[in-house]
């Protein structure tokens, strides 16, 4: 597989530098470490700020959502590797703006060991800090062992809601309140096609035989629950939204938010195949599909295929949506 990098150990800190020359008006690092990224204006006095973080080759996540009305601040890690306490608390102690600090980051191990020491160092320097962790990925585990599920593209949902609630001027305890109501709300599942290359070996992050996709794979190929002959694009999204939907009890006169996203090397056409299904299956049930949101949102590096997610909405969470945000990947007047 060929790449367009230089020194392989150097992909991330290029990567991130070619993010701050390009958008210095919306992000900036707050010292010597450049896997440390926040809002331009961070920190915003008398608001709650949001640190999210995780491994790089997700872009846009986590980096990608630092902005208004989105994340405060970002702790970036090498590829499919946590980033490092001392980063998650540098962020934390750029972003703090008085309020308190919400921790926002998908659910996997290393992640959950470094933010939580980070949060009881923040605590020894006075900075309130609450924790919600995303947890979408209904492949994952099942519905009662939700609270164990990865997080995957839904968290996108509460990066939205919760920086809006931020913006407004909410508690550090209502912030956490919209983002947890997000992610209990929110059902993702993902079909991968081809796996990824990872930059420092040139090693396939796992094996697909050609002809071959991948039902409920993990963003960094963890194993799905269905692995069989490629199927059409109607038969793919009818798996999906079969696992989503009764995973969040789905009736008629429910209103929903629809992210059909890439995982990075899938034709936007191709999405829009799969949302022309989504939105069919949705109508058909009596399901009000009330914003959409389509493209490349939690990739993979260059993985083949994309996830559906569906975030069920009530009126605060459709007004939090609606609400002005902008990142050097994601834009919403």
């Amino acid at each position: 597989m060929k790449k367009i990098i230089n020194d392989p150990e150097n992909f991330v800190d290029e990567m991130v530098e070619g993010i701050v020359l390009a958008h210095p008006d919306l992000v900036k690092t707050p010292g010597e470490d450049p896997r440390v990224l926040v809002r331009a204006d961070a920190p915003v006095a008398g608001r709650v700020g949001i640190v999210t973080g995780g491994g790089s080759g997700h872009l846009p996540l986590f980096k990608g959502y630092v902005g208004q009305g989105l994340c405060s601040g970002v702790a970036i890690g090498n590829v499919f590797s946590s980033p490092s306490v001392q980063q998650v608390l540098e962020a934390t102690q750029a972003v703090d703006g008085g309020k308190g600090v919400l921790f926002l980051y998908g659910n996997y191990g290393g992640d959950v060991f470094n933010f939580d020491l980070a949060a009881e160092m923040a605590e020894l320097e006075d900075i309130e800090v609450r924790t919600v962790l995303g947890r979408d990925d209904v492949a994952s585990q099942p519905k009662e062992r939700k609270a164990d599920r990865r997080g995957v593209a839904g968290i996108f949902f509460a990066y939205k809601t919760a920086g809006a609630a931020a913006e407004r001027g909410d508690d550090l305890a209502g912030v956490a309140e919209v983002a947890e109501r997000t992610i209990d709300r929110t059902a993702t599942m993902g079909v991968g096609l081809s796996p990824t290359i990872l930059p420092t070996t040139g090693a396939q992050s796992f094996d697909l035989p050609d002809g071959q996709m991948e039902i409920g794979i993990g963003i960094h190929g963890e194993p799905g629950i269905h692995r069989g002959e490629l199927r059409s694009a109607d038969e793919i999204a009818d798996s999906i939204l079969d696992a989503v939907t009764a995973d969040l009890e789905l009736a008629e006169g429910d209103r929903v938010a629809v992210l059909v996203n890439g995982l990075g090397a899938t034709p936007l056409e191709e999405l829009y195949v799969l949302y022309r299904r989504v939105h069919q299956r949705l109508s058909d049930q009596g399901v009000a599909v009330e914003r959409k949101y389509i493209g490349e949102y939690a990739t993979s590096l260059e993985m083949a295929g994309a996830s559906i997610s569906l975030l069920k909405l009530d009126d605060e969470l459709l007004e939090l949506l609606d609400a002005p945000a902008r990142s050097p990947f994601f834009q919403e007047a």
